[in-house]
């Protein structure tokens, strides 16, 4: 299903406030074991060892993959998380991979292409693309695909073609 232009499959919840009732979409012990492992890399200063380390997860990390201090993965579902070879996540980035609303639980995979790079206090919410070569600047929240080589700024985003 798409919505707008990102890329969502919907799950109908049966009960109000789908957040409430996660443990009936994921299973409990994952979940705290993803959550444990991305807090603990959140704060890991060598690169080689966070990008394994989070791979435990499901994330897909391509090599040469550099992740800022205190980069922000989703718990739920990292495995919908993919980052190309020798991207740059940079400092505090939020990457969602899934949104609980009232009536609904949405997920969508995130995909980063190679050499992309993702500016300090960004998030990018779940079922985006952000091509190859693309820049997002700090601060941003992407909530729609970013282009090859594209440039994105800004809350609302401002895409253009060209860095």
């Amino acid at each position: 299903m798409k919505l707008g232009k990102r890329k969502l499959d919907t799950i109908k919840t049966p009960r109000k406030n789908s957040l409430r009732y996660v443990w009936e979409f994921r299973d409990p012990p994952r979940v705290i074991f993803n959550f444990l492992v991305i807090y603990a890399a959140k704060y890991i200063p060598c690169m080689e060892f966070k990008k394994d380390f989070l791979g435990l997860t499901g994330m897909k990390i391509g090599k040469g993959v550099s992740i800022g201090l205190a980069a922000m993965f989703d718990i739920f579902y990292p495995e919908l998380i993919e980052i190309g070879d020798n991207s740059i996540i940079g400092y505090n980035v939020t990457i969602l991979a899934h949104e609980f609303l009232i009536n609904e639980l949405r997920t969508g995979k995130v995909k980063i292409g190679q050499n992309a790079m993702i500016g300090a206090n960004s998030t990018i919410l779940a079922g985006v693309g952000i091509g190859d070569g693309a820049i997002v600047s700090a601060a941003t929240l992407v909530d729609a695909d970013v282009p090859k080589n594209g440039f994105a700024k800004g809350n609302p985003m401002a895409v253009s073609g060209k860095k």
